[in-house]
């Protein structure tokens, strides 16, 4: 078995580590890792990792930790009812050869991983699907729903929020961070909303492939927020960034209606939400507790149903400007990990990693 890691305390600090190949209890089964998407979002599970417990999905020795990432595996061996060996799944994987898993609720859509250390973790996590019964899958975009999906799941919940509490109607969004894949699949939801003042603000660098996309009313660098005259506003922070975010709050006031901080691509000037601001006081978004007040309204299947039939034109349009990078090994992993982190990587291209 192959593990890459990363030193828990310093990000920047990773390593390729071998251990002996995984053995299987009785209801277990065993995932062969086939390949994975990697973009800031994977470094936003770092980042959390001690505070939001992403750290205790894949355990590892003292001090390092496996990053979560998404993507294809396949079920190399199976003791779990239910279970079929040589099936393709989807879901939360380690950047590792191998996973152990105990399937729970096993069906022909795929499985809920009950392994006990996994239990009191969010259940939007643990399911794993299988391809051939999945209403997103499709073969020929394997590659986005590696990279995008899971962020498209996370813009389609932030779109959601914003509608049910009424803000899209009551003023601009305003989105930090607008080049990032998560935020561009929020603004292409939101843009679609009758009457909808998406802004995005965004480096210089970025300014003009952002404005290119055509989903933005406007773009804002960011050394030009006080540029904006808005009445009423809603904050999108996908960036993490304090300057930025004080920026907003300073410039806005009580004319901002909501700050919602999301992530953090701009992950070393994230000083957390303890500072006191103008406005309203920022709130984590965490997009399972909205999974679960939606899992309540619509079921489980509505939910996905949902997304997948917003889920496929995003799809169609993302196919037009991203360029995947694809990489096969574990070096390349440790490369693309490393690009990444130092945000060396265009914002319309994104890895695609190959095990």
């Amino acid at each position: 078995m192959t593990d890459f890691l990363v030193k828990r305390d310093d990000l920047r600090e990773c390593r390729i580590a071998d251990s002996e190949a995984p053995g299987l209890d009785s209801g277990q089964a065993l995932l062969r890792v086939d390949a994975f998407g990697l973009t800031s979002n994977n470094i936003t599970y770092g980042v959390f990792g001690e505070e939001m417990n992403y750290w205790d999905f894949f355990p590892a020795e003292d001090g390092w930790g496996r990053v979560p990432m998404w993507g294809f595996a396949e079920v190399e061996r199976s003791d779990a009812d239910g279970v079929v060996e040589g099936a393709r799944v989807y879901g939360y994987l380690p950047p590792s050869s191998h996973l152990v898993v105990e399937p729970k609720s096993a069906d022909a859509a795929g499985f809920t991983d009950g392994s006990a250390h996994r239990a009191p973790l969010p259940s939007a996590y643990q399911r794993y699907l299988v391809s051939d019964a999945d209403p997103f899958y499709r073969a020929d975009t394997e590659e986005l729903q590696m990279l995008l999906r899971p962020l498209f799941f996370t813009s389609f919940l932030i779109d959601d929020q914003l509608e049910d509490e009424g803000l899209v109607e009551r003023g601009a969004v305003i989105v930090a961070s607008a080049s990032s894949k998560t935020a561009l699949a929020a603004a292409f939801l939101v843009a679609q909303r009758p009457g909808a003042e998406v802004i995005g603000l965004t480096s210089p660098r970025n300014a003009e492939f952002v404005e290119g996309l055509g989903i933005y009313s406007r773009v804002v660098p960011y050394d030009a927020i006080d540029s904006l005259e808005l009445r009423a506003a809603t904050f999108v922070d996908v960036a993490g960034d304090e300057q930025v975010r004080r920026a907003v709050h300073e410039h806005l006031r009580d004319d901002l209606l909501h700050s919602m901080a999301v992530g953090v691509t701009h992950w070393e000037d994230f000083a957390g939400l303890q500072a006191e601001l103008p406005g309203p006081n920022p709130a984590f978004f965490f997009a399972p507790t909205r999974v679960t007040k939606r899992s309540e309204d619509w079921g489980p299947e509505g939910l996905s149903e949902r997304v997948a039939e917003a889920w496929h034109p995003f799809c169609e349009w993302t196919a037009g400007w991203l360029e995947t990078i694809p990489g096969e090994g574990f070096e390349a992993v440790e490369s693309a990990y490393k690009d990444v982190i130092e945000g060396d990587v265009a914002p319309d291209k994104a890895h695609v990693l190959k095990l």
